[in-house]
């Protein structure tokens, strides 16, 4: 019997086939033709009447990747038919399969899947899983691909910018970049001030000069220029031999070149 009988499992989460007015009704008939055409399902009545579903029984961890994918890839764009796919495909691990939904999300940004993305990842977040801060990131770079820019805010208020103290710098430079993309122009200003506050500086070019282009747009030409000034070591070729957290004025050298004018690149951070 193997793995289809552990049933006691935390992740042990079967879809079960529910009376035809409740809204996965439509999910359940699909998964079942998949699975039945395809011959990758098990499943079973319980003492209820109800059927259970566990994918991948009998495949190899590389095929129920691909299965779940190409099934993500295919089913209809609703809530309720991915949870349900997702809750019958980890129905059969006794751990939840952390690894394997990371190939799966490696393999759907490739296909540039980004909606499925944000609900594949908000899946994980609802079972207490993924809550790292790379799945965060994620998470954000989806949205945002997604064109949901606003809620990607959202979820870094909620989650990460109540940590503006230790969260890293690369993080950081996704979100001053969705701000940056979207002409959230305030919430840029608004993030590096909270960084600053924790005597943080930007670690390249990028950043500072963003934050420059924002207070320019705004029209706070005098705060562009405190910035300019304030970072002008990142904008020489010696930059990368300055100490992040040196307290020394700039050299003379740095001084004579000065500062780099012009708006800085969209580029994916």
């Amino acid at each position: 019997m193997g793995r289809a009988l552990i049933l006691n499992s935390s992740y042990n989460t079967m879809v079960q086939a529910q009376p035809a007015n409740q809204r996965n009704a439509g999910v359940i008939a699909s998964l079942e033709d998949r699975c039945s055409n395809q011959g990758v399902c098990q499943y079973d009545k319980d003492a209820g009447g109800m059927h259970k579903y566990q994918i991948g029984v009998n495949l190899s961890r590389k095929d129920k990747i691909e299965f779940l994918v190409n099934t993500l890839l295919d089913i209809k764009d609703s809530k309720e038919a991915v949870y349900g796919v997702l809750d019958a495909w980890v129905a059969w691990e006794e751990n939840f399969p952390i690894a394997s939904l990371k190939r799966v999300l490696s393999v759907l940004e490739k296909e540039q899947q980004w909606h499925r993305i944000v609900q594949v990842i908000k899946w994980m977040l609802s079972k207490g899983q993924g809550t790292t801060l790379n799945t965060y990131g994620q998470l954000i770079r989806a949205l945002e691909k997604d064109h949901r820019a606003e809620e990607a805010e959202m979820f870094w208020a909620k989650r990460i910018s109540v940590d503006l103290h230790s969260v890293p710098w690369n993080l950081c430079r996704l979100m001053i970049s969705v701000y940056y993309r979207n002409n959230m122009l305030e919430n840029l200003v608004k993030l590096f001030k909270g960084l600053e506050a924790f005597g943080r500086k930007p670690p390249e070019k990028s950043i500072a000069q963003r934050v420059a282009d924002a207070y320019e747009i705004l029209g706070l030409l005098q705060e562009k220029e405190k910035v300019l000034e304030k970072y002008s070591y990142l904008f020489t070729e010696t930059s990368r031999e300055c100490p992040k957290k040196s307290g020394k004025a700039p050299s003379k050298r740095i001084k004579r070149t000065g500062r780099r004018k012009g708006a800085s690149t969209l580029e994916d951070s």
